[in-house]
């Protein structure tokens, strides 16, 4: 029998640091090679939209899990179908837009713990939707923040993140008129938006700041200016092959000095102590976030897991299975 677990149903049985062992973990799997990762593909839609798929096995724990979903007329529809390897069964179905953005957040939360300064205490996030709630929520997961500044065109917009957040975080969170200033302050910050082109001023950046890049990943499009990549000293990225692929923050900054690639690590390494981290209290350090398939199939393990313990989820029938 097959599970179909609901968005509501994630919502009651996923956390923050649940995600964030959970990738964590998977992580140091993939440095052993128990993990087997393919590449986001994408078909672009005779309307103009999207079908992307991507998928990654872990032979150690016996699943497989492939995230697909659509982007069609401004809508994302995700779901993640796991797999038992012995079985070949499909255990589940998962609703996975809530999923998909803690497993988001989870990562920018791990590479933050091994990349931020142990005393960062203040964050900027330049965004206000949805990503960017599970970032803040991730970093404060990790670091014990006292204030954060959030940015976004729309001052409403900012304005009821900064409420919103405060109170679910018991943090300080204010929305920040000025960016340049958000940024001057900042010990650790997250870009998390949809934007095609740089959305602030390398220069800005403070001495000794952690950035998590998480909104652009295609080709041609950068939240990061020339400047900020310059300047900074130490880079992983979740996949170097999806990042040459699609991480414009990287892309287009290197294309005249491609040997900067090599200076360029992939997270797991840094986890699983296969690569240097931070050696310097005033190195600018950044991960570039593109998403790979692994961190969802380590959060939709843990989903499914949980959902079989307390009973959630319906019970559909697949392939002549009587229910």
């Amino acid at each position: 029998m097959t599970l179909h677990i609901s968005e509501s149903d994630v919502r009651q049985l996923l956390t923050m640091p649940m995600a964030i062992d959970a990738v964590e973990e998977i992580s140091r799997k993939q440095v052993d090679g128990t993990v087997i990762v393919h590449p986001r593909r994408r078909f672009e839609l005779p309307n103009g939209g999207f079908f992307h798929y991507m998928a990654a096995m872990d032979t150690a724990a016996g699943f497989i899990a492939m995230k697909q979903y659509t982007y069609v007329d401004g809508v994302l529809r995700f779901l993640v179908p796991l797999y038992e390897i012995a079985t070949g069964a499909l255990l589940a179905l998962i609703e996975a837009d809530y999923m998909g953005q803690l497993r988001t957040g989870a990562a920018s939360g791990v590479a933050t713990k091994f990349l931020a300064r142990q005393n960062a205490r203040t964050a900027a996030i330049i965004g206000t939707g949805g990503q960017a709630k599970t970032q803040l929520e991730a970093l404060a997961s990790v670091r014990a923040l006292e204030s954060v500044l959030v940015y976004g065109r729309d001052p409403q917009r900012r304005n009821q993140f900064a409420a919103e957040m405060s109170k679910r975080l018991k943090l300080n969170v204010s929305a920040a008129d000025k960016l340049a200033v958000a940024l001057r302050n900042a010990d650790i910050v997250v870009t998390a938006t949809k934007s095609a082109r740089p959305v602030f001023d390398g220069r800005d950046l403070a001495a000794g700041v952690h950035i998590n890049a998480i909104g652009a990943n295609h080709a041609h499009k950068q939240e990061l200016d020339a400047v900020a990549v310059e300047r900074a000293s130490v880079i992983f990225v979740d996949s170097l092959a999806q990042s040459k692929q699609e991480a414009g923050d990287l892309i287009i900054p290197f294309e005249k000095q491609l040997q900067r690639w090599e200076q360029v690590h992939e997270l797991a390494e840094l986890v699983a102590g296969k690569a240097p981290g931070r050696t310097s209290d005033q190195q600018i350090t950044l991960f570039k976030s593109n998403g790979i398939a692994s961190w969802d199939l380590a959060v939709a393990t843990r989903v499914y897991k949980l959902a079989k313990e307390q009973a959630l989820g319906k019970q559909i029938s697949f392939f002549a299975e009587k229910l």
